[in-house]
């Protein structure tokens, strides 16, 4: 390992490296503007600049590796200085050139209190201009609804065009003329079409991109900082909630290698005006055909009377997509003392947790197991759209391994390379049996690694399919002792949660989803219970009573007979549990409005109502009881390593499934669930997908 010396300690550092990183380990701060660990080097700032111990000149420590630095004439280790006299003074120059043609507009700028170019001039920065020249003024672009510019402040890091070709996989953002009419373009100003495109906000070292729905709301330092997760997928990305008052003012993406790396999709970090648009706030009873307001002990009495007259083997509870494990414990606890036997978590009708054990619905090899992986089978599921911050990490073990990678299912436009292996079940049997080349591909790779989504689970005959893909597994060696590649990629933030806690039907009477829809339009059912859940048919019920627990007035709340407004995932402290079984906490960041309360809470306060009063008043004491039942919901934070001793269960399943073709159970990314479909944001993105183009100029920077 090579040895320098930096400011005069001698270090030991890994080969390869860039002098930049070594000077770090060391303990030295270098400032940058273009370079970014997890883009490729460009070199274009200069401001990286240090002292090498006999170099003509100081060099640019990010574009320089230590294993090109020459030992001293003795064979002393290469020496480094990064706060010599020389230094300040490159560093100094290179600020002053960065600053000529810099509008110098930090009292209105978005950027203003989290900007490089503001700290580094600080430090580096002089007390007078020595150009007397006009100012350079470069025209704005109009590149979507999510990304701001004002592109007269670009320094031309070029970080935002490397993110978008090597990370997002879209070639939309570049260069165009060189020197002094150098500028940053979507070239036609058409909307960038990345489920990623936000992240260049962060990136940028300058105001030259803001967030366009952020723009001149707040200041940094007026906000207070909450560190959550995302419930917008099942990946339970890590966010820190940033809020004012009662509102959350934006959602910035944390630091978590082993889930999102550092980034976060558009759709987490946009969806903010959505949790205040179409929020339940009282509770509403139905009299006459019409909701109208009612007081919380009006509305217990109304369900009181329902339940009370009805047979608990005419009852049904449904959990949505971004309940907290604690309100469906609530809700599963409430059910059964009721003696009600028909619940289920899963709105899609999917038969995962029936069989197989935890690792029959995880994401077993973990997110960040994609990387290890060498051969990759796409089964049922578009991660672009259902996971895009994994599909960046899949692109990126493509870009550094080029491993094979097929894709039975719909053929779209996943940013990478693949073999389209088929549409359905018909091409999977075929793999399963291996009878199909990729089936050769996969055996012959020693950590291969099958993904099957949801488009091909939610199906009649998805247990079918599953029992295909175990098969599938078991043949080309995907699970083993030391690597399992059976991997479940859910696309709600619930699902898992709701598995771990066994929100399931009931053995005996029990009856899920689909069967629940059937008995409330035959008349069986009489009364339902939706924790927000929106993603049914609500026209299924016919007349039976329907009572909706939730934070938007979405679809269930439209059917409900009664509503009670419940918290959304930025209003309460809860447990989520990611696709690959990692348990994390979302804390709360505001406050529900009005009379909307948590939803446990509003559980308990109805049990005691309906004669069945929870054993628990407090959240402390919930989560002692849910953990009591479910102790590996105790470790937070952490990749689980699920037993396959259960899988074989799977496999064993009658293998029959129907010719149609699998297709992805996202049709629209931006409009999933009741949050983004209250959002004016990713409402103006949808439409603009739809349209399959921007309008050229209609963008506004007031």
């Amino acid at each position: 390992m090579p040895k320098l010396i930096v400011d005069g300690t001698e270090v030991e550092v890994e080969d390869g490296i860039t002098l930049l990183q070594a000077c770090e380990e060391a303990g030295a701060e270098i400032p940058r503007f273009c370079y970014h660990d997890r883009l490729s080097i460009a070199g274009n700032c200069r401001m990286c600049l240090v002292e090498v111990k006999g170099a003509p000149k100081p060099q640019a420590s990010c574009a320089l590796s230590v294993n090109d630095l020459r030992p001293g004439p003795n064979g002393e280790p290469p020496e480094v200085l990064t706060g010599s006299a020389q230094v300040k003074k490159a560093r100094e120059g290179v600020m002053e050139f960065l600053l000529i043609n810099h509008p110098l507009d930090c009292p209105i700028c978005d950027q203003g209190g989290e900007c490089d170019l503001q700290d580094q001039a600080m430090a580096y920065g002089i007390d007078k201009n020595r150009y007397a020249e006009n100012k350079r003024a470069v025209e704005d672009k109009y590149i979507g609804p999510l990304v701001k510019t004002i592109m007269t402040r670009c320094i031309h890091c070029t970080r935002c065009v490397r993110f978008t070709t090597e990370v997002a996989g879209i070639h939309e953002l570049g260069a165009i003329g060189r020197g002094e009419d150098m500028e940053i373009t979507t070239y036609l100003e058409k909307s960038m079409s990345s489920e990623l495109q936000g992240n260049v906000i962060d990136l940028c070292p300058v105001g030259a991109l803001t967030s366009r729905p952020y723009a001149f709301s707040a200041r940094p330092w007026e906000l207070r900082k909450t560190e959550s997760i995302d419930v917008m997928d099942a990946l339970g990305s890590a966010t820190r909630i940033d809020s004012r008052g009662r509102e959350v003012m934006r959602v910035m993406p944390r630091l978590n290698e082993d889930v999102n790396e550092e980034w976060i999709s558009d759709k987490a970090r946009f969806i903010w005006d959505g949790l205040r648009s179409q929020r339940l706030d009282r509770p509403y009873v139905r009299e006459n055909g019409a909701l109208r307001e009612a007081s919380w002990a009006e509305a217990f009495e109304v369900i009181a009377e329902r339940v009370k007259a009805s047979d608990p083997s005419r009852m049904a509870a449904i959990a949505g997509d971004l309940s907290a494990v604690e309100d469906m414990f609530a809700l599963k606890d409430l059910m059964d003392a009721l003696g009600v036997k028909s619940i289920d978590c899963r709105q899609d009708g999917s038969a995962l947790g029936e069989a197989g054990g935890r690792a029959g619905y995880l994401f077993n090899a973990g997110l960040a197991g994609v990387e290890d992986a060498d051969a990759i089978l796409l089964v049922g599921t578009n991660p672009r759209l259902e996971a895009a911050v994994l599909n960046a990490r899949i692109r990126k073990t493509w870009l550094r391994t080029r491993l094979p990678i097929g894709v039975i299912g719909e053929q779209a436009d996943l940013t990478y390379d693949y073999d389209y292996l088929g549409a359905g079940a018909e091409t999977l049997s075929e793999v399963a049996s291996g009878k199909h080349k990729f089936a050769q591909v996969l055996k012959r790779a020693e950590r291969p690694m099958i993904i099957v989504g949801q488009g091909a689970l939610n199906r009649g005959d998805g247990r079918a399919v599953l029992a295909q893909v175990v098969s599938a597994a078991q043949a080309s060696g995907a699970i083993g002792e030391n690597w399992n590649g059976f991997c479940v990629l859910h696309d709600a933030a619930a699902r898992v949660g709701g598995l771990d806690i066994c929100f399931l039907p009931r053995l005996e009477g029990g009856r899920n989803v689909g069967e629940i829809l059937q008995g409330a339009s035959a008349g069986d059912i009489d009364v339902v219970y939706l924790l927000g859940a929106d993603e049914i048919d609500m026209k299924k019920f016919g007349s039976a009573f329907v009572i909706y627990q939730g934070s938007h007035g979405d679809a269930g709340a439209h059917r409900a007979d009664v509503i009670l407004p419940g918290a959304a995932f930025s209003e309460k402290s809860g447990t989520y549990v990611n696709t690959e079984g990692r348990v994390q906490l979302a804390r709360r960041a505001v406050f529900p409005p009005g009379d909307a309360r948590e939803d446990w809470a509003i559980l308990r306060a109805l049990s005691a109502v309906l004669g069945h009063t929870l054993p628990y008043n407090t959240l402390e004491q919930l989560r002692a009881a849910l953990r009591e039942e479910c102790p590996h919901l105790a470790a937070t934070d952490e990749k689980p390593d699920a037993t396959t001793s259960e899988l074989g269960d799977l496999a064993g399943a009658p293998k029959r499934a129907r010719a149609a073709g699998f297709t992805s159970p996202v049709d629209d990314y931006y409009l999933t669930n009741a949050i983004t479909r209250a959002s004016k944001v990713m409402a103006e993105c949808s439409a603009l997908r739809t349209a399959g183009q921007s309008e050229e100029g209609t963008g506004t920077d007031g």
